[in-house]
């Protein structure tokens, strides 16, 4: 009686709360319009022809030889690309957790190389691939005097891929590896076990739903990745840039839209076997806080052989982005290696300022209003408890699960030719607004992620007790919850930032000659043999993007909840 009555007194408390209540309600129509709706357009595209339901499409794509090399192509490539990227990132994680680094040299220079690929347009390494080891490659043409190398097709992907998606997988397993109590593996140990049977004996063991959420993860990107298939693909089909070449090339946006669920269907099933089955299996097998501290492991035998493998691997990785600013220098890639400042000449002479105004602009705005979105989203989920709370959080976080190329034929199917033919949402289309909706739509789940973390970690009497003194609900979440994790705020405005103005695979569909971003600008460049036009708008593009993750360290520093205070 007691739990009816305090259950009925919370949800009137809930619907006196006016502010709550349309919070809930923008939510509710933000995500249904500009996630599930374009979603739902290109699954009515695929099974309806004529007013009626058929697998016609789906028959007729399905028979075409591309689609199926497209695809078992995707699938090899996922695979390598996360084998691979799961093994560098677990020996990283490992060296840093396991391992004594009297060098912090070496040290620096992991962590460095861990964020590198994080916070750096999607296509640099393959520009760096291209000028290194293509045809015209510094090392297979200069150093090696090999003149018909060919860098292109599964080979380069593969490589870029692991390179980029590797940093993923060793800040996942890092956290993991400090999380196994020590204690566990040092009985091991007392009991005469070597260091490889105790790895193979206990920690593998603890690791493996954590290997497994990894592996996921990363599968998940590299079926999803467009710019790098498109840049270094060659011959090599993937189903995100054969869905692009069929609206672009084919003009088949039926077949496209088919191609599309496919794809959708193949990242929403590995999201939902990776969120819902492998995060809990992963938090139910670590053993919480180490009792005591781990000793690190001295023995040279296993110290030099793993920080050499590392160090070697750090090295490649950094002179890859190294070449990107180098090769904006050279006068012509491949033949003169003279130093010249003519590229960037001539891109801020075009169409370069437009392309980094306009691009700027749009992330400048995306940001502070995904940043914001997701603490709301993070603070419902968390604190509150209602009807549609579930499916607020399960909608937010499948952004995550679906492929840039497939939400972008959503919002042209949606926007250009939908339900809405008339009014506001059908001019949407070929403006700056829809570019702003695609950049938060794509950074809202690890804003969230990131909001959600922060928040479990709030003890509630906080907040009670501003309720208790009369403050509503916006109240406390400006006053009380949001500068409580203005930390998290700064890291998810920031991450909006740099994912949107380096986003390529969502917004190329969607992009108009009124709008030049830079990452549709080094594509085109790419694609058209001007390297050193591309390594150019590359490089200036990486400097605004660090500058952007220096920022948000300093403002941590300085406001974050977790800056010094100054004793009188």
């Amino acid at each position: 009686m007691a739990t009816a009555q305090s259950v009925q007194l919370e949800r009137k408390k809930f619907f006196a709360d006016p502010i709550m209540i349309t919070m809930i309600g923008v939510l509710l129509v933000f995500l249904s319009l500009f996630i599930l709706y374009p979603l739902l357009m290109v699954l009515i595209d695929s099974f309806f022809s004529e007013g009626k339901l058929t697998l016609a499409v789906f028959k007729r794509i399905l028979s075409l030889k591309r689609f199926q090399t497209a695809f078992s192509n995707t699938l090899v490539l996922g695979f390598i690309t996360g084998i691979f990227s799961t093994a560098i990132g677990l020996l990283f994680a490992y060296v840093e957790v396991y391992v004594k680094l009297r060098s912090k040299v070496l040290s620096t220079l992991f962590r460095l190389v861990s964020m590198l690929p994080i916070v750096s347009p999607p296509f640099v390494l393959s520009l760096s691939m291209i000028m290194l080891f293509g045809r015209s490659g510094i090392i297979t043409r200069s150093v090696l005097h090999i003149y018909d190398s060919n860098v292109y097709g599964l080979k380069g992907i593969a490589i870029v891929q692991i390179m980029t998606f590797f940093p993923v997988c060793y800040l996942m397993l890092r956290g993991l590896l400090k999380n196994i109590d020590p204690s566990l593996e040092e009985a091991a140990r007392d009991m005469g076990a070597s260091r490889f049977k105790v790895f193979s004996s206990v920690t593998l063991p603890l690791m493996l739903p954590g290997l497994g959420n990894a592996f996921l993860v990363t599968f998940i990107e590299s079926v999803a990745d467009f710019a790098n298939p498109m840049l270094i693909g060659g011959s090599y089909d993937t189903l995100a840039t054969t869905i692009y070449l069929q609206v672009t090339g084919a003009y088949d946006a039926t077949g496209a839209a088919a191609m599309s669920v496919v794809l959708l269907s193949l990242t929403v099933v590995l999201f939902l076997i990776q969120k819902y089955y492998l995060e809990a299996k992963t938090a139910a097998t670590l053993s919480g806080k180490a009792s005591r501290q781990r000793m690190l492991i001295e023995d040279n035998s296993v110290r030099y052989p793993l920080a050499l493998i590392c160090g070697l691997a750090s090295a490649f990785v950094l002179l890859m982005y190294i070449m990107v600013p180098i090769g904006a220098l050279f006068t012509l890639w491949g033949r003169d290696y003279h130093l010249t400042f003519k590229w960037f000449n001539y891109m801020f002479r075009t169409s370069g300022l437009k392309a980094f105004k306009d691009s700027f602009v749009l992330s400048i705005i995306a940001a502070p209003l995904t940043a914001f979105l997701s603490m709301v989203i993070s603070y419902l989920v968390v604190k509150k408890k209602f009807r549609s709370k579930g499916f607020i959080e399960f909608i937010s976080m499948l952004a995550m699960a679906v492929p840039g190329t497939v939400l972008g034929i959503g919002y042209i199917r949606g926007y250009a030719n939908g339900l809405f033919r008339s009014g506001v949402m059908s001019s949407l289309y070929g403006t700056g607004l829809i570019l702003i909706i695609v950049f938060i739509v794509r950074s809202l789940p690890t804003g969230t992620r990131s909001g959600i973390s922060a928040l479990r970690q709030i003890d509630k009497s906080i907040e009670e007790s501003a309720y208790d003194m009369g403050a509503g609900s916006g109240r406390v979440f400006m006053t009380v919850t949001l500068p409580l994790i203005r930390d998290s705020f700064f890291s998810g405005l920031v991450t909006a930032f740099v994912r949107s103005i380096t986003a390529i695979s969502a917004i190329i569909l969607l992009v108009t000659p009124q709008y030049l971003l830079i990452t549709c600008q080094i594509n085109e460049q790419a694609e058209k043999g001007s390297y050193g036009i591309a390594c150019a708008y590359a490089t200036v593009l990486i400097i605004i993007t660090y500058g952007a993750v220096l920022l948000m360290n300093t403002l941590i520093k300085y406001l974050g909840t977790s800056r010094p205070v100054k004793y009188k």
